[in-house]
């Protein structure tokens, strides 16, 4: 390769001339220093001379010092307590046996230098796996911030959503986040949809307002099963996030509110047009209320016969095959599970897009 880079380096320059061969342009210069340096101190030739033993300091603990310190660390006492916290606790006995470091050295030889303290293990959570397959089967909520008149002012916007239609279920403003308002909403919410006890899944992620005593016995009494995101895991809660993203990315969405009642108002508006106008591209296209309410069928119907009539009309301009309108789900999920472990005769789901 060097060969060929120092034929082309005349015509090319040495970097197009590395670059035609597939080098890195420093590798002439790095190979002629090279050469340079062997010319002028010759090459090394035989074994290196092993390197001899480090002298062992004067003043390092002995072996019986290193094993009392050893000891002490290790003790019933001590075994879940830091080096540096030994060491506090043995000056205040008037103890000295070494320095916080030479505690970590002698672990460290001996293999123990790790966390010691005796602390609780981090609970594992499981991943929420949940199917939907009609509306009123799974309500996705949570709680978004929208900026108010001043500075570090915020009001806080309750959603709850369908996950099936995407349907927007209930909602409300305030100003700040409570467990009472959280508990109303959803009593309401459930009271204005008739839902029957034992049929809904109520998920949501791990806020104070969501984990709370007053949602959580509400939801016993309703006979509603509720499921929680996994900490700091923002895609098992993604058909409220991308909902509030649908509205915060809208362009008549303002910076900022004057007041609670510009905000109310403005979502007001929003949720309207969410429901009953917007063009869901997870529901075939299909408005969250047209899904809801059981009539997107015969809305595809409806495209499905214009669709024939046009292919009828000229079918030359869809090269002789019959369109077909969007797809409407037939299953919705959250986390669906590895594809192998679903049952193959079952509906699939669908994807989860704003």
């Amino acid at each position: 390769m060097m060969a060929a880079v120092h034929e082309l380096a005349p015509a090319l320059g040495n970097a197009a001339a590395c670059a035609a061969v597939g080098l890195w342009r420093g590798v002439p210069a790095r190979q002629r220093a090279r050469a340079s340096a062997h010319a002028r101190h010759g090459a090394f030739v035989g074994p290196h001379r092993p390197r001899a033993p480090r002298p062992r300091p004067p003043l390092a603990l002995d072996a019986a010092e290193n094993q009392l310190v050893l000891n002490t660390l290790n003790s019933e006492r001590f075994a879940d307590t830091a080096p540096a916290a030994v060491h506090a606790t043995l000056l205040d006995e008037g103890v000295y046996l070494g320095s916080v470091r030479t505690m970590y050295r002698v672990l460290s030889a001996n293999g123990a230098s790790r966390e010691r303290r005796n602390q609780r293990v981090h609970p594992a959570y499981t991943k929420p796996e949940l199917l939907a397959v009609q509306p009123n089967q799974v309500w996705s909520w949570d709680i978004t911030k929208l900026k108010g008149p001043a500075k570090w002012t915020c009001f806080h916007l309750y959603v709850i959503l369908d996950i099936f239609s995407r349907l927007v279920v209930g909602w409300l403003i305030a100003e700040r986040e409570d467990a009472e308002l959280a508990q109303q909403l959803i009593a309401d919410s459930v009271a204005r949809h008739d839902i029957e006890p034992g049929t809904l899944t109520l998920h949501a992620d791990r806020g104070t307002s969501m984990r709370s005593k007053p949602v959580a016995a509400l939801l016993v009494d309703l006979d509603i099963a509720k499921s929680h995101s996994r900490p700091y895991v923002s895609d098992d809660n993604p058909y409220s996030e991308a909902q509030f993203k649908t509205l915060k990315y809208r362009p008549d969405f303002p910076a900022r509110f004057g007041c609670i009642e510009d905000a109310r108002a403005h979502c007001r508006a929003f949720f309207a047009w969410y429901n009953a106008e917007h063009r869901h591209s997870g529901i075939g296209y299909m408005t969250p209320h047209s899904v809801h309410h059981g009539q997107a069928e015969q809305l595809r119907g409806v495209r499905q016969a214009v669709l024939d009539d046009a292919f009828h009309a000229t079918p030359n301009r869809f090269k002789g095959r019959r369109p077909e309108p969007h797809v409407l789900p037939t299953a919705v999920w959250i986390n669906p599970p590895p594809p192998e472990t679903i049952n193959p005769k079952s509906t699939q789901p669908c994807a989860v897009n704003s």
